[in-house]
């Protein structure tokens, strides 16, 4: 009894100490405080000295108060990249391909999940080090609106609504449900006006009237700020003369004024030298410091802010009033990952390298590469019936590459699957198949596998670009236009190894083409019986092509991009107009059109509710269609909604402004429900400088593509 009374009374006295230690905690810690008191009290708590070091995207600790360095340079474009061991989903262009976008979040909660993973095992072991922090500079929303940029494979395509759509819900996935609280943190980039010539990025004015800039060129960022992306990155280039990363059109007059984004700005990596080394359109250091300051970045993806900023204070450029302001965004985000927060408050806490590159990683990524495939021909031979093949030939110069699996911006995994791996692995040990690599990208006179092809019941032949061929500036080392690709063709290499394999037979060839843009197909078309766009599916690649090919999986894949026939049909590549570019303005005529694809399966439409007839701005056009599989297979069938406008100057030949892909059985019927906000059809005035929507005749057609149009529906909007 008198044990249990010394217990009672010592505890009575470290009440007094419990309540001190609770006390001395700073508020900026305390997880269970309000966001913005826990920012402004870290803003209080920091010397001027510290809150300029943590300007840039290197941020070194602040040891006093015991917060260690923090790099917040990190990419995920499809899988945590440049960091280790991680799920190589499809390339960006090839997961839009899906048209799928809760297909994307889930894709991308995959990626935040391995992220967390990693991100607690280095900390846990002291690291704090680039590639392995919460922070991505992805997705990159810049509008593919000319198949010549190398970069455009990082894109969701050509087309604003399809980019903001596919983009939105991967940045949901990415930085997770919970409410004031992030997973990971997204970040749009390139603000703005952006898709090359990549050789000149660093110098080039992008000249473009308002009314491109609004409804092309600014759409998916705004709806990405409407969507409460974490984070914006302003780009290399100028707009109208005026330099992304301290001009005040872009990151004040529209970011911050009129769409009222409060995230944080940051700069693409070393933009800021730009300015007035190549751009020279501010002279200093010291002033391009303090003009971005002042425009509102918050981060530097370099050092100009670090070394110069004090330097801009000293001459009476900046006031400690503009250093708080630049900061407290990158604060805001932090304290949202939690990053000031005891470890075991995060429910992320628990993630360690089970989560990494597991099997149900594994299996979306299959899921997603077999998704993005499209089929652009064939003549019947496809699926292949495995019991009327007794051999396969599988060549060509992708056919056993990693590359052209994994795209630009990728991470590491110890599960690809390559093109050959996948069909040998399918076809199993009961087929005779061969590999052969069979060509290459450069030498036009010398060939192998054409005698295996003629002996062989059927061939596969991957052929096609990879990221060495096209990408960004410097990583395509054998581009020969600094990333970006000067023709539509494939290396002639290639068209003449098909060429050979159809003049020594008539069996079965199967053409796989591998690309992150559009490429001129017609050039091997007729030497095969069927043809594929697998893009750079990821590092399922190779098994999500046997499913499709031995018929495992109906393709159902989408073209997000116009496949021309040739360069001569575009503008030139640095002229930014819209005219007679991408599927919404283009008179000519597609070798394949924007939203292209075949299956083996067969869809008819038919109305089940139709559109009214008359709409007002407020309105919200509600369909719904019957989509019967009137073939001999399982399927996906993508629907796709596009609106064509009254007969006015500078409006879109047609726009995409709905889609769904939904799972329809052989012989069933299921209904799709479609819905267009009237507000989305409003087009910029240029007179008003502002939104309207015009009066008059307008329709809504419901097809499979761009060009076929299954069901139309025309209405008044008044």
């Amino acid at each position: 009894m008198l044990r249990k009374r010394n217990l009672l009374l010592l505890a009575l006295a470290l009440l007094p100490v419990k309540k001190l230690l609770a006390q001395e905690q700073p508020l900026f810690r305390k997880a269970d405080a309000p966001v913005e008191q826990r920012v402004n009290d870290l803003l209080h708590t920091l010397t001027l000295k510290e809150k300029i070091s943590l300007l840039g995207f290197n941020s070194p600790a602040v040891e006093r108060l015991q917060i260690p360095a923090y790099n917040w340079w990190n990419e995920a474009l499809h899988g945590v990249a440049r960091g280790g061991e991680a799920t190589v989903f499809p390339q960006a262009i090839g997961l839009s391909a899906t048209f799928n976008a809760p297909l994307a979040k889930m894709v991308a909660g995959s990626i935040a999940t391995e992220a967390r993973a990693k991100y607690n095992i280095a900390t846990a072991a002291g690291r704090h080090v680039q590639y392995m922090g919460l922070n991505f500079w992805t997705p990159n929303i810049n509008i593919f609106r000319d198949p010549r940029w190398g970069r455009g494979q990082e894109t969701y395509g050509e087309d604003p609504y399809l980019t903001a759509t596919m983009a939105g819900a991967f940045v949901n996935g990415l930085q997770g449900d919970e409410p004031g609280k992030l997973k990971t943190a997204a970040c749009a980039k390139h603000f703005a006006v952006h898709s090359g010539p990549e050789a000149d990025r660093h110098s080039f004015n992008a000249i473009v009237d308002e009314k491109d800039l609004r409804e092309t060129y600014l759409y998916a960022f705004r709806k990405l700020v409407d969507n409460h992306v974490e984070s914006i990155m302003c780009a290399y280039n100028r707009v109208n003369s005026q330099p992304c990363c301290t001009g005040n059109t872009l990151l004040q007059d529209i970011l911050r004024h009129e769409w009222k984004f409060r995230g944080q700005v940051v700069t693409d990596c070393w933009a800021l030298d730009d300015i007035w080394l190549r751009h020279k359109a501010i002279p200093t250091r010291e002033e391009v410091a303090a003009a971005a300051v002042k425009a509102g970045v918050n981060l530097d993806c370099a050092n100009i802010l670090q070394a110069d900023v004090l330097k801009a204070m000293d001459k009476g450029w900046l006031k400690p009033t503009d250093v708080d302001s630049a900061l407290i965004a990158s604060l805001r985000t932090q304290m949202k990952l939690g990053l000031f927060d005891a470890k075991e408050l995060s429910p992320y806490s628990r993630y360690g390298a089970d989560s990494v590159n597991n099997d149900w990683h594994t299996t979306l990524a299959l899921q997603a590469a077999r998704e993005s495939m499209v089929l652009l021909k064939n003549d019947g031979v496809l699926p292949l019936n495995k019991d009327k093949y007794a051999s396969m030939l599988v060549a060509g110069s992708n056919s056993a590459s990693l590359e052209a699996l994994m795209g630009n911006y990728h991470g590491v995994s110890g599960n690809m699957v390559t093109f050959a791996a996948g069909l040998a692995k399918a076809a199993g040990p009961g087929m005779a198949l061969q590999y052969d690599q069979g060509c290459d990208f450069t030498d036009t006179l010398h060939f192998g596998g054409v005698w295996a092809s003629e002996n062989c019941d059927v061939t596969v032949a991957v052929i096609g670009l990879t990221p060495l061929l096209e990408g960004e500036e410097g990583d395509a080392f054998l581009s020969s236009s600094g990333g970006d690709k000067n023709t539509l063709s494939l290396p002639r290499s290639q068209v003449l190894f098909m060429q050979k394999l159809r003049a020594a037979h008539k069996k079965p060839i199967i053409a796989v083409v591998t690309a992150g843009s559009a490429v001129d197909v017609a050039a091997i078309e007729p030497y095969a019986d069927a043809v594929i766009m697998a893009w750079y599916p990821g590092e399922q690649g190779g098994t999500a092509l046997a499913d499709i090919i031995f018929g495992k999986y109906s393709p159902a894949g989408r073209l997000p991009v116009t496949f021309y026939h040739t360069l001569q049909d575009l503008p030139d590549y640095k002229d930014y107009s819209m005219k007679n570019r991408t599927y919404r303005y283009f008179t000519g005529k597609a070798a394949y059109p924007f939203g292209f694809g075949l299956s083996y399966t067969s869809f008819d439409y038919a109305w089940k509710q139709a559109p009214a007839n008359t709409y007002k701005l407020n309105d919200t056009i509600r369909m719904t269609v019957n989509v019967s599989n009137t073939g001999k297979f399982d399927g996906d069938e993508v629907l796709q909604a596009y609106v064509t406008y009254p007969n006015m100057e500078r409006m879109p030949l047609k726009e995409l402004k709905a889609f769904k892909r939904v799972s329809v059985k052989q012989g069933n019927t299921t209904a799709v429900t479609l819905e267009i906000p009237v507000t989305e059809l409003q087009k910029w005035d240029l007179q008003q400088h502002a939104w309207k929507l015009y009066k008059g005749t307008y329709g809504i057609h419901i097809g499979a593509s761009s060009a076929d149009f299954k069901l139309s529906h025309k209405m008044t909007v008044k």
